[in-house]
């Protein structure tokens, strides 16, 4: 079955970085679109980036342009997402995504001093 498992969450102080990461399985990685999610409390879920099956094409919020990168690699099955010059609106549980409405359990990241 199809399986999408974050990591990479944590605390980190404002101006800091994370690097996410989502370990997939259960499907052919290399044929899907990938996109990570955030939700901070009392929001909705909103989209934060998203990549091409190859990794040429991607897109993002423009609340993060410029700061995060996402990225892929299909040999192991893996998203990413780098985050750097981290803000304390950047706080919410992340999320990764694939076609056909399947998530990953979500890690949290909190930016705070």
């Amino acid at each position: 079955q199809v399986q999408l498992v974050e990591s990479g969450g944590g605390l980190v102080q404002p101006g800091g970085s994370l690097r996410l990461s989502c370990a997939t399985s259960g499907f052919t990685f290399s044929s899907y679109p990938m996109s990570w999610y955030r939700q901070a409390p009392g929001n909705e879920r909103e989209l934060v980036a998203s990549i091409s099956s190859a990794g040429g094409n991607r897109r993002y919020a423009d609340s993060v342009k410029g700061r995060f990168t996402i990225s892929r690699d299909n040999a192991k099955n893996t998203v990413y997402l780098q985050m750097n010059s981290l803000k304390p609106e950047d706080t919410a549980v992340y999320y990764c995504k694939r076609p056909g409405d399947y998530w990953g359990q979500g890690t949290q990241v909190t930016v705070s001093s």
